[in-house]
């Protein structure tokens, strides 16, 4: 895979991207992990827009479908050691660097969290990294999948009156992972713990129950989906354990998810990661954030799977794969060096 970088910004911790629709044009969101910005770009990677200033502790952000720009985020995740006080806010723009900010839910150890549409009817989707936490490093409460309707009108939610959610699914050990899967019959979670991967899929009518399906028992960071092989049918990579070293790749064997190749190289500390048909073929954009700190594009080359250094010594937190006036676009908020980094991909 060939890519050019185009354009880098400075941010300090630097971590979530979001793409954002609004007045008619795309952007990308980027916000910092610590207490930072929010800022917001064109597909060039240019400055449009300062969201806020802070508080940061910005783990995840997604437009509300259907918006001019509004978009739901997490506040005060600072890390697993310092997420006690997060929680869901959302932004509404009043004009150019002038947003408002107000709590739609207070969620302890909220880390990922989404919107899925299923029925007509948008459901939120949220996960917490762990439930309770007494001294650094107390992994004694296992996280949870909290769900929920989300409003069509949110102007009545605040902190006084927040969104309603219940448990869905308890007792998950370091619940990092999350990827939205969309597929011809519908969409669905997949949620990642030291407990396994998780299939879960919202009520297919307004009123129904929601599904959880184990996809593997084996412990899990991080995953997302391609169809690397060009057979039809998405294949799974995973990175393994929590913020492990160890990728692998996962193919429907007999209806099951199976672990067919493992990467014999060490990805320390492996966190960004996104799957994406890119000109034609399935590829994933990963990165890890210790040891050599590489971008990496992982794609099949007809004979087994293989992995591109993409860029060096940047340590990703998160990438993803954006459409760009008929080219690719991938930004990544390469956190270990406070950049954000803005490429184009030129062919595979």
């Amino acid at each position: 895979m060939k890519i050019n970088k185009i354009r880098t910004h400075e941010l300090e911790k630097c971590y979530s991207i979001c793409p954002l629709s609004y007045n008619g044009a795309e952007h990308l969101l980027v916000a910092a992990e610590k207490v930072n910005k929010c800022l917001m770009f064109d597909l060039d990677g240019n400055l449009e827009e300062t969201v806020w200033e802070g508080p940061g502790g910005t783990m995840t952000m997604v437009q509300v479908p259907g918006s001019n720009g509004e978009f739901l985020a997490t506040h005060k995740f600072y890390s697993p050691n310092d997420s006690k006080e997060a929680k869901i806010v959302l932004a509404s723009p009043r004009g150019k660097d002038d947003w408002e900010i107000r709590t739609m839910a207070e969620l302890p150890f909220v880390h990922r969290f989404d919107v899925l549409t299923a029925g007509g009817v948008n459901y939120l989707i949220a996960c917490t990294l762990k439930s309770g936490h007494e001294e650094k490093d107390d992994w004694s409460s296992p996280g949870k999948i909290w769900v929920g309707e989300l409003p069509k009108d949110l102007s009545s939610v605040d902190g006084e009156h927040p969104l309603k959610l219940t448990s869905l699914k308890e007792g998950l050990l370091k619940n990092h992972g999350y990827c939205r899967v969309e597929e011809a019959d519908g969409v669905w979670a997949a949620v990642a713990a030291d407990n396994g991967i998780f299939k879960v899929t919202p009520p297919l009518a307004q009123g129904g129950s929601w599904s959880v399906e184990t996809l593997t028992g084996d412990a899990a960071s991080d995953m997302t989906f391609a169809d690397f092989d060009g057979d039809g049918e998405l294949e799974m990579l995973v990175m393994t354990p929590f913020h492990g070293d160890t990728v692998k790749i996962y193919k429907k064997v007999e209806g099951a998810y199976t672990c067919i190749h493992t990467f014999e190289e060490s990805y320390e500390f492996a966190h960004g990661i996104w799957g994406a048909e890119i000109y034609g073929k399935g590829a994933a954009i990963i990165g890890h954030r210790k040891g050599r700190r590489d971008l990496l594009a992982c794609t099949y080359d007809g004979s087994g799977y293989v992995m591109e250094v993409l860029d060096s010594d940047v340590g990703p937190a998160n990438v993803r794969v954006y459409p760009k006036d008929g080219k690719a676009g991938l930004v990544s908020t390469n956190r270990e060096i406070d950049e954000i980094a803005f490429y184009e991909i030129e062919s595979l």
